[in-house]
């Protein structure tokens, strides 16, 4: 008998990133492909699975919001996303062809698993995970399950204090203004300056440290909240030059010495860090959500 396959879905607003592997997460095939309608999208996304024979289990890690509770008859269904047109898309309905039994999660959920399994988190009990992207959000496992209650967390949606002197933009979340998201996400860094935070690093001083300190006051939020035993920051606005050092920076002033423990290293150059696997963090998690999925259970 073949080893039983296992079928991964890191969907998120620009591009979908899909793989095949073995259950030892080994991938046997991959493709990428730009997030477009539901009607445009679900059909190649399940096209490229049944390439592949049965799958013993699908894992899906996708923005949001969506319904990730596995007793909800909307289960898998997209919510309030802004996303035009994805509002009421259910991934089971696109897959169910296939006739494998799906576990639905969070993108960021799904990338803080991964981590947790293979990357910065191993060796942590409690793990916070924030994407810094095209949206903000956080992911925050205990001992490998994801943390939420009547739906998901939405982290990236906290108002973070907003000096008008120093950032008169008003934020342009459609929901909230000057949300977390809504100022520091990399379409709130391009509205404000007409550049990504990459470029306004070499041009404006200011940059980076104004938006550190929106990360900043979050991650003393988390820690506060979740005390966990370390915080990921990733998400390509993450990869501006400073930006890690100076949110380390801030967030060790903003604590002021007020929680102590061996993790919060000086600087927190160990406790706030980057992936450790980089942009695979999401894919490594959809795989195990497919293994958990199928009845078998990593870590």
């Amino acid at each position: 008998m073949s080893e039983p396959l296992i079928g991964a879905v890191e969907a998120g607003g620009t591009k979908f990133v899909l793989a095949v592997a073995r259950m030892d997460g080994t991938i046997v095939a991959r493709a990428r492909m730009d997030t477009r309608t539901p009607a445009e999208t679900f059909p190649e996304m399940s096209a490229f699975f049944a390439q592949h024979g049965p799958l013993a289990g699908i894992g899906i890690a996708s923005f949001g919001p969506i319904d990730i509770d596995p007793t909800s008859p909307d289960y898998g269904t997209f919510t309030t996303t802004p996303k035009p047109g994805w509002s009421g898309a259910r991934f089971h309905d696109a897959l169910a062809s296939l006739g494998a039994p799906i576990v639905v999660d969070t993108d960021v959920n799904g990338a803080a698993l991964g981590e947790w399994l293979a990357g910065a988190g191993r060796g942590c009990e409690t793990l916070a995970y924030t994407t810094v992207g095209t949206g903000i959000g956080t992911g925050v496992l205990h001992k490998g399950a994801s943390r939420g209650g009547i739906s998901h967390l939405e982290a990236g949606h906290v108002r973070p204090p907003r000096d008008a002197a120093r950032d008169p933009f008003a934020g342009r979340c459609p929901f909230h203004g000057d949300c977390l998201e809504g100022l520091a996400s990399g379409p709130a860094i391009i509205d404000r300056w007409g550049a990504s935070l990459d470029e306004m690093a070499a041009r404006q001083p200011d940059a980076v440290p104004l938006i550190a300190s929106y990360l900043a006051d979050f991650a003393v939020t988390l820690v506060l909240m979740h005390m966990p035993d370390r915080l990921i920051f990733g998400g390509g606005v993450m990869k501006a030059p400073g930006l890690i050092e100076s949110l380390r920076q801030q967030a060790e002033v903003k604590l002021a010495g007020y929680v102590q423990h061996a993790r919060l290293d000086p600087g927190l150059a160990s406790y706030i860090v980057a992936p450790g696997l980089g942009d695979d963090a999401g894919i490594t998690g959809a795989l195990e959500l497919a293994r958990r999925a199928s009845g078998q259970r990593g870590g």
